[in-house]
């Protein structure tokens, strides 16, 4: 049995990045990073657009708007020290009907707010911007980036491990005991011991945080964002990121256009229930996952909420027509001919009993573990930012 100062759980961003910093701030502490899968940032990190986010959506003042602005200069400099490839392309946020221009103004407004760089554009300047995009309006935001979120885990990780710590991947966690003076973590055929755990569980930090004791009152569900690719022969549709202006009741952006560090273009998500926590594709179904989530008392109030817009989500998702129809908004241009399935992504949507869909970061904490319950989009982006504040948390723990 192994000893460690801090064990954190999750080979993700978030994971990594906690470690790293608690490493920086302690380097004399033991620290163990696990990681249920065979590779790292297998999850939400490694399957998203790898956009480095501005902070122009989100409310001033909340975690996800002081995290994503500090952490965005974090990133930015982390990966032009570790020689990690990434780019300020900037990105377009394009009004394409009139009663969608109160809300644009109510974005731009926010990215004031948040000191996001970025300038409202009229229909002309978009077009010299992104020629193929259809807009009456919009919002240029110039710093705006885009990064590979793996290769950022990669280097963490090499980082840690240079340093002495330790990372392990196939490492499944099976129990937690939180117990008087320590932690008991237990995985297959192997039990560890830490004074401080950190959970970065993801698509299972809720049932993690049960299966220390901790009560909670929310529940992740999953949703499924589904991709296409754009075929090369229409990539120049796109020469950045393209946004609708997004609906404020729901915490999704709805599909956009996403120019990849790799050069490629994506565009997409919808956003469907999941059938499965790991539910990637359309036919995978967990039936015990999908008993929790379906006899939640909050995703039934969240359904009956939102059910008008999970309607047009699964259309989109059974329908190639209707998802080309919603990119077409945007680009005219794209037809399903130019559009090839790309792998899909799932994120961790933190619901509350009440049915509404949790909007900030969510971090708990009890005697001797620190829970990250709701961390999508932008965490990639906040990641260092998230993981230096739970650094911060472990001052008062190692003053003991």
């Amino acid at each position: 049995m192994q000893k460690y100062d801090v064990v954190v759980i999750g080979g993700g961003v978030v994971g990594l990045a906690s470690a790293y910093h608690l490493n920086q701030k302690y380097p004399r502490k033991k620290i163990l990073v696990i990681e249920k899968e065979r590779a790292l940032a297998q999850h939400q990190t490694g399957r998203n657009s790898g956009v480095i986010h501005s902070g122009i959506y989100y409310k001033p003042g909340s975690l996800k708007a002081v995290n994503c602005r500090s952490g965005k200069l974090e990133m930015e400099a982390f990966c032009a020290r570790e020689k990690i490839p990434y780019e300020k392309c900037g990105k377009v946020i394009a009004a394409t009907r009139q009663d969608e221009l109160e809300r644009m103004e109510k974005v731009f407004e926010r990215g004031q707010a948040n000191g996001v760089a970025c300038e409202k554009i009229d229909a002309r300047r978009l077009k010299e911007l992104e020629p193929h995009c259809a807009g009456i309006a919009g919002i240029h935001v110039t710093e705006t980036g885009i990064v590979n979120y793996r290769a950022v885990c990669e280097r963490l990780a090499a980082i840690l491990r240079e340093r002495g710590q330790a990372v392990q991947t196939g490492l499944p966690v099976r129990g937690i005991s939180e117990l008087a003076h320590e932690v008991a973590i237990r995985c297959d055929g192997e039990e560890f011991r830490a004074l401080n755990v950190v959970n970065c569980g993801g698509l299972y930090c809720d049932r993690l945080a049960k299966m220390a004791g901790c009560r909670i009152d929310v529940k992740i569900v999953p949703f499924r964002g589904e991709y296409y690719l754009v075929k090369p022969e229409a990539e120049h549709l796109c020469r950045n990121l393209i946004y609708p202006v997004p609906d404020p009741r729901f915490p999704f952006l709805g599909v956009h256009f996403t120019r990849m560090v790799s050069g490629h273009v994506e565009c997409g998500p919808n956003a469907v229930l999941a059938y499965a926590r790991e539910g990637y594709q359309k036919t995978d179904f967990n039936l015990r996952e999908m008993a929790e989530t379906l006899f939640f008392p909050g995703f039934l109030r969240m359904s009956a909420k939102f059910w008008h817009v999970g309607i047009g989500e699964m259309w989109r998702s059974f329908s190639k027509a209707a998802f080309v129809k919603a990119l077409q908004r945007l680009i005219p241009e794209i037809q399903a001919k130019h559009l090839e399935p790309a792998p899909a992504g799932i994120r961790a949507q933190a619901v509350a009993r009440d049915g509404s869909l949790l909007d900030d970061f969510h971090i708990i904490e009890t005697s001797r573990i620190v829970h990250v319950l709701n961390a999508p989009s932008p965490a990639a982006t906040a990641s260092l930012s998230i993981g230096r504040s739970i650094g911060e948390r472990f001052d008062k723990r190692f003053a003991r």
